[in-house]
């Protein structure tokens, strides 16, 4: 790598500040849960390797992200990993800016709402997903994606909550992607979402990298 800085499936290499930069992104209906997500994943970085929480506010709706540096992904070679972690959008007024937050995405998180009744949301955003990942150039079938069932806290005798096989059925009857139940509000499943993406994010890149 003889640049300054490089792309490699969409990463950025910064070979001065030695530094390869990554990024994740949480897609989803609204309300599904994507900002508890990564309020809950903030909370629980170190202060040391964690950046501030920013979050830009839409009209009845926001963006979050932040970036960090995670202690426990290692070296790329001599360089250190970098995350940054976005939410989009949920209402669909805002779809441009769902496509400006996907662009350079290496990874997503689809976070689906577990209630019945929302269950036409989540697939009408995950077809609006694969739409726009296409839109801004990325191949939606080979980047590494992660499915969370979320609010799985609100099935306590509540027959309101989808069961997670019939979850899987409707938005993964391919099982191509790995899934994960979880209550972002009590923090269930949101580490375990979280760890996935960053190894299937960093794995993929590290075979493109290794190959260079």
């Amino acid at each position: 790598m003889s640049s300054d800085d490089r792309a490699e499936l969409m990463a950025i290499i910064r070979c001065k500040s030695g530094e390869i930069q990554f990024k994740v992104v949480y897609y989803g209906p609204g309300h599904c849960g994507k900002t508890t997500n990564l309020m809950t994943i903030h909370r629980a970085i170190g202060k040391k390797v964690r950046g501030e929480l920013i979050s830009v506010n839409t009209t009845g709706d926001r963006t979050i992200f932040f970036d960090f540096l995670p202690m426990d992904l290692g070296m790329l070679r001599d360089l250190s990993i970098k995350i940054s972690v976005y939410t989009v959008p949920g209402q669909v007024m805002y779809n441009d800016t769902r496509k400006l937050v996907l662009k350079g995405a290496d990874g997503v998180v689809f976070v689906a709402d577990s209630q019945k009744q929302l269950m036409e949301q989540n697939l009408e955003s995950l077809s609006n997903l694969e739409k726009n990942i296409h839109e801004v150039g990325i191949d939606f079938y080979s980047m590494p994606l992660v499915l969370q069932y979320n609010k799985r806290d609100m099935g306590n005798g509540n027959s309101a909550i989808m069961a997670v096989e019939d979850m899987e059925a409707d938005l993964n009857a391919s099982s191509r992607w790995p899934s994960f139940a979880a209550s972002a509000l009590y923090g269930g499943g949101v580490k375990e979402t979280f760890k996935k993406i960053c190894m299937m994010t960093v794995a993929q890149v590290c075979s493109q990298v290794l190959k260079g």
